[in-house]
């Protein structure tokens, strides 16, 4: 079953090239299809092969004192074992941001609770769909389990989070389960294995991933942000012209809903940095054509649904080559 994709309209603009020196990232031509593909019935029961979700509890700081390190708290995030982990093999891994009234929970459940996404995740790995990965549920939740109840201060705890990601979260996961950093999560290491690591989120974690990419671009290719928004396109193409790193070192994967009251905004943000910054930012279907996709899918709506539907198509796309 399928729904009508509308493209954004925003003009096309020609790649404005610029490598960096040492990029021999093998980009993904695998197009991305201009229609939402809906999560099967049977995808959304247990499947034969199932992945692991592990609670790992890590210690980190008070978001707005980070830096004093006054009041240390110890926090937890999910982590999902693709089905037939193994320590010797290289995993990417890929960070799930929760949006707004939700927690490290939410997105792909727990070991007792699994959500539907989870099981979506697994039957599509089974199935070959999916390049097996390390999934990551995270939360910007700080001093309260319900902080991000609070619109204001979710709004200020994700521009906060990175500090907690790059030094506590990561380390913790990183440290402890195979990725492309080999065990040794130190920012030197971060850095050499960007290509294997990305970041999204629907709503309040659309916005954290924004973030994201403004604060820790040295250490992740590829974001996902779903239905929400930071402005326009001038702080982002900041960003990048104010970094090492140039239009072909990073991917923005993008959706949104027809149904959705923030998809106006977010289309704003999209059109301002391929319009206005086209020297920064490449409208493309695939990796090797540009460096931002834009998908607006007809009766999507701001709830979990679309979340589930725009993150379950989005995690088949990345590193997932054309044979």
């Amino acid at each position: 079953m399928i729904k009508k994709l509308l493209i954004l309209g925003i003009s096309f603009l020609a790649f404005a090239g610029g490598s960096s020196a040492e990029n021999t990232h093998m980009k993904n031509s695998r197009t991305i299809p201009e229609i939402l593909e809906t999560i099967p019935a049977v995808y959304r029961k247990p499947s034969d092969e199932p992945g692991t979700l592990i609670r790992l509890e890590y210690e980190t700081w008070e978001s707005f004192t980070y830096q004093q390190h006054g009041q240390q708290l110890t926090k937890a995030a999910w982590v999902y074992l693709p089905y037939g982990y193994d320590e010797d093999t290289r995993y990417n891994i890929f960070y799930l941001s929760h949006g707004g009234w939700s927690n490290e929970e939410t997105v792909l459940g727990t070991a007792d609770d699994p959500s539907e996404l989870k099981y979506a995740v697994d039957h599509s790995i089974q199935d070959g769909r999916m390049v097996p990965m390390i999934l990551v549920c995270l939360t910007y939740n700080n001093t309260g389990a319900q902080d991000s109840w609070d619109y204001s201060l979710a709004i200020q705890l994700t521009d906060q989070f990175h500090n907690e990601l790059l030094n506590d979260l990561i380390p913790a996961v990183e440290g402890k389960y195979h990725t492309w950093a080999d065990f040794d999560p130190s920012k030197e290491n971060l850095k050499a294995s960007r290509d294997h690591r990305g970041f999204g989120g629907f709503s309040m974690g659309s916005v954290n991933t924004w973030h994201t990419f403004q604060y820790c671009l040295d250490y992740f290719r590829y974001f996902m942000p779903m239905s929400g928004n930071m402005g326009d396109g001038s702080w982002i193409d900041a960003v990048v012209r104010n970094s090492e790193w140039t239009d072909q070192d990073f991917f923005i994967r993008t959706a949104t809903g027809t149904e959705d009251f923030a998809a106006s905004g977010f289309a704003y943000q999209i059109r301002s940095m391929v319009n206005q910054y086209s020297r920064t930012f490449h409208l493309a279907d695939n990796e090797a054509d540009g460096n931002i996709s834009y998908r607006l899918f007809e009766g999507g709506t701001h709830g979990p649904e679309a979340s589930n539907q725009y993150t379950w198509n989005g995690l088949m796309w990345f590193w997932n080559y054309p044979d």
